[in-house]
């Protein structure tokens, strides 16, 4: 009856998120075709169909390149706990996790990963849940530093004034935005940390007092288990420097994939204006897509990236708006070519995996 329960409420749970997404989805589209049937939509298609060829297969490449990276960054969390599954392998449930947040409503990604390493690693979900966690937090330090790099670049250094009096008059609030996510991810980050470093004897507590009701206690212990396998990847300083590094190149190569898309465009603009503008543009991006109110992001990255080229930049609406759309584009494309082929290879479908992690041993 417990795990009959369990299941429903699961089942119930995972509905819910899929309604929000799918609703959230619904409006952000609902708002690009009102803003393509008010918005001249003919100067963004001209800056696409200009934009290089050559330029924008070098990105492909570019990103293609961070993949592995990502894999590999993955295997040192799992190894921080005690667990490997090797770089490709790992490689493939990260295309997997990601192609399920683009294809599945209420990002089913994390659940699909907790799955597959499950199923052949036969690492426990509490610790796949950890480890995405921990994954998840230092994604978000990433590029909530590199945007702060970024700022502090634009700031010191002596650029163009077209660029200073557009950052103030056009761009002011949308870097305030992204230093408020930004700052909320720290805080997010830090408040894990120390309440994964707390003492064990907490746990120990928590499950002598809930002894009588085998309901409570299963999920105490998975609780347990989540923040204790997080715990250890805290306190070990190697494990934490190796991610950071890690999380850093992997992001780093994403804003340089924006940069080259931007270049592609021919803005006529020097490599740092657009490295500053480009790397400010993708964080802000990325940290809009934490918020799931679309799938995959869509519609809130371009919006974001858009807004701040052009604030930031002399770059027009048209081009700004045709980078981010190809940027992103090429990204997804990347995303799904390599979800495709790994669903091929674990023969399972996103909707499958994201189901069999639907009951009571995943329900908190």
């Amino acid at each position: 009856m417990v795990e009959g329960n369990g299941r429903r409420s699961a089942t119930g749970s995972a509905v819910t998120r899929r309604r929000l997404t799918i609703g959230g989805t619904a409006l952000v589209a609902i708002g690009l075709v009102v803003a393509l049937l008010t918005v001249d939509v003919d100067p963004v298609v001209d800056a696409v169909v200009r934009a290089d060829p050559r330029v924008l297969g070098l990105a492909t490449v570019v990103y293609a390149v961070s993949w592995p990276l990502r894999g590999r960054r993955y295997d040192d969390v799992l190894g921080a706990m005690g667990y490997r599954g090797g770089t490709a392998f790992l490689t493939m449930t990260v295309f997997a996790s990601q192609t399920a947040n683009l294809v599945v409503p209420a990002r089913a990604g994390d659940a699909v990963r907790a799955y597959l390493v499950k199923r052949y690693r036969a690492v426990p979900y509490p610790s796949g849940f950890a480890s995405l966690a921990v994954e998840r937090a230092f994604d978000l330090l990433a590029v909530a530093a590199l945007a702060v790099g970024a700022l502090a670049v634009f700031v010191s250094t002596g650029r163009p004034n077209s660029l200073r009096v557009a950052a103030v008059d056009g761009g002011g609030p949308a870097v305030r935005a992204a230093l408020a996510v930004g700052s909320a991810a720290v805080v997010l980050a830090v408040g894990v940390g120390l309440v994964a470093r707390s003492d064990s004897a907490v746990g120990s507590t928590l499950r002598a007092r809930v002894a009588g009701w085998p309901r409570v206690r299963r999920v105490v212990d998975w609780a347990v288990r989540f923040a204790g396998d997080v715990g250890i990847v805290v306190r070990d300083r190697r494990a934490l420097a190796v991610i950071g590094a890690g999380s850093l190149l992997v992001w780093a190569i994403d804003a340089l994939t924006a940069v080259l898309v931007l270049a592609a465009f021919g803005t006529g603009f020097g490599v740092g204006t657009l490295l500053v503008a480009g790397t400010l543009a993708v964080s802000v991006g990325n940290l809009a897509k934490v918020v799931p109110l679309s799938q995959g992001g869509i519609g809130l990255y371009e919006a974001a990236f858009t807004g701040l080229i052009v604030g930031l930049t002399p770059i027009g609406a048209a081009t700004a708006l045709g980078a981010a759309i190809v940027d992103h584009a090429l990204k997804n494309a990347v995303t799904l070519v390599g979800g495709g082929l790994s669903f091929a290879a674990f023969d399972v479908s996103p909707s499958e995996a994201r189901d069999r992690t639907a009951g009571p041993e995943t329900e908190p």
